[in-house]
């Protein structure tokens, strides 16, 4: 995935509230197990990650769009997004705000979470 430079934000919307409004679209496709980390001091290239788990590619695929789809629907397009095609995982970066969507079995392999054990967590 080519790295588009990072856009002045929107002050609009500040960080969390898009990953609030991230994080409604995902759950009303059912997304599971949501995770907010707060990645800025560990991350120059992003604040916030959003993970969440479906529990099958069909619905990977489904949450990722509807994300997409709800954050376009703000004004938000996404800087780039990979993963689509197969359903085991998503990304959508959207600047100060990376969504991953993970098939269960696959956000286990990958640990997000463990790999980014120091990033705060956001009460969600």
């Amino acid at each position: 995935m080519s790295r588009k430079p990072r856009p002045e934000r929107d002050a609009a919307l500040e960080p969390t509230e898009l990953g609030q409004i991230a994080l409604a679209e995902a759950l009303a496709k059912g997304a599971q197990d949501p995770v907010m980390l707060q990645v800025a001091e560990q991350a120059g290239y992003a604040d916030l990650f959003l993970v969440v788990s479906g529990r099958s590619e069909r619905q990977v695929k489904a949450i990722a769009e509807a994300v997409r789809q709800g954050l376009a629907e703000k004004g938000r397009l996404p800087l780039g997004s990979e993963g689509f095609k197969h359903g085991q995982w998503a990304l959508i970066d959207f600047g100060e705000l990376v969504v991953h969507v993970f098939h269960e079995s696959a956000r286990q392999e990958y640990d997000l979470e463990g790999l980014w054990i120091d990033a705060p967590r956001v009460e969600l």
